[in-house]
């Protein structure tokens, strides 16, 4: 996947400046794709001069001026077209990772803290989303939602990324409490 197709779904559900768009990635699309916001302009430039987007000039009396960009009917059959294909496995790519592999030749008491830490902040970011879950289905029961909201895509992603999140927070407070078991262990003998 590049980032043009997560823009392009990022777009579907209207005009989005450059500054909401990085809002929106901040809290939904992130789940799935992070992105900066300068990376985010530079493909919004790209995406324009494709025809896969158009932007328009917002005055502001009492802010500077916005662009405001929304898909194209090219766009959306850009993104229909990436639906299409293939999807591949996902993999993951973690710095933390390679640290862990190593943990048995490494000091762990920086391990340990990073890992605390990294759970730290998947809680907050699994509470993040768990109020955005809510907010998404407002009064309605999650079963009732996913049969007759409005739009469910950006839910179910929320749902996976909270998922994920969890987990991630589950594993390194379980790692973390095996480091520490081990070095207080190695330390007794």
């Amino acid at each position: 996947m590049a980032l043009r197709h997560a823009v392009l779904a990022a777009l579907v559900d209207g005009e989005f400046s450059g500054y909401q768009l990085a809002k929106a990635f901040d809290i939904g699309v992130a789940n799935f794709w992070h992105a900066l916001p300068q990376q985010l302009y530079a493909e919004l430039t790209k995406l324009e001069k494709e025809g896969l987007v158009t932007g328009r000039q917002v005055v502001q009396e009492t802010r500077p001026n916005k662009r405001v960009f929304r898909v194209t009917d090219t766009g959306l059959a850009e993104l229909e077209s990436f639906a299409e294909a293939a999807a591949k496995p996902s993999f993951i790519r973690d710095d933390l990772l390679v640290k862990i592999y190593a943990a048995d030749r490494i000091d762990s008491g920086t391990l340990i803290e990073q890992l605390a830490e990294r759970a730290s902040a998947a809680e907050a970011k699994a509470a993040l989303l768990n109020s955005l879950l809510l907010q998404m289905r407002g009064a309605q029961d999650e079963d009732e939602f996913l049969r007759s909201g409005p739009r469910i895509g950006p839910y179910l992603t929320c749902l996976r990324g909270l998922a994920f999140e969890r987990e991630h927070r589950d594993w390194c407070l379980r790692t973390a409490a095996v480091l520490s078991e081990r070095r207080t262990t190695r330390a007794e003998h």
